[in-house]
């Protein structure tokens, strides 16, 4: 899959939003991926994991034992990447402020690669990678299926993107003027249309 094809699927399903979003890092951005709305379908889900999953197998030729996924956003992605992988999806969760693997168990060395939904710092992809490898966990990469960072983002281990899609985000007191025209909205509040 190409970028554009990646970033077609997620238009059809009406999940790149334009507006004036208030991201969880307190930046604003005119653009949001609400990855919710594809996830709904599950054939739309399948045609963009199943060509992550091709993009693993090719980056990772000696394969992987195990995905991981950080919890909740990571969960749908990770599953059904992993079913084309052809392993057990698991994932980590948070407990006390820190990524836990609280309801599985990982052999000591196991091959892991952790999915992600989005990604845009690399923030929770970190947490977990420290999460797994505290365990034992080899993780070989990181796959996500759009990196709006666009490369940007440093997560320890190799990142395989499916889309590269850099967004835009500012500090609420360096708005550009079209963006400071706009009223914002909080993403997973009940108002994005």
């Amino acid at each position: 899959m190409t970028r554009d094809d990646v970033l077609d699927v997620f238009r059809s399903c009406g999940a790149i939003l334009e507006g004036h979003f208030i991201l969880s890092s307190g930046l604003r951005s005119p653009v949001f991926i609400q990855k919710a709305r594809v996830f709904q379908y599950p054939d739309k889900t399948e045609i963009v994991c199943k060509a992550l999953a091709e993009k693993i197998r090719a980056a990772v030729p000696d394969g992987v034992d195990y995905v991981v996924s950080p919890a909740l956003g990571g969960i749908v992605p990770g599953y059904e990447t992993a079913r084309h992988l052809g392993v057990p999806a698991v994932w980590v969760e948070r407990e006390g402020g820190e990524m836990r693997l609280r309801r599985f168990e990982l052999p000591t060395g196991a091959r892991v690669v952790v999915v992600e939904d989005i990604v845009t710092t690399g923030l929770s992809s970190r947490e977990t990678i420290a999460a797994l490898e505290a365990l034992g966990a080899k993780v070989v990469a990181c796959a996500c299926l759009i990196d709006r960072s666009d490369g940007e983002a440093e997560v320890g281990v190799p990142l395989i993107a499916l889309a590269g899609f850099k967004v835009p985000a500012y500090p609420a007191d360096q708005l550009p003027p079209e963006l400071a025209a706009l009223p914002p909205v909080k993403p997973g509040s009940r108002n994005l249309a």
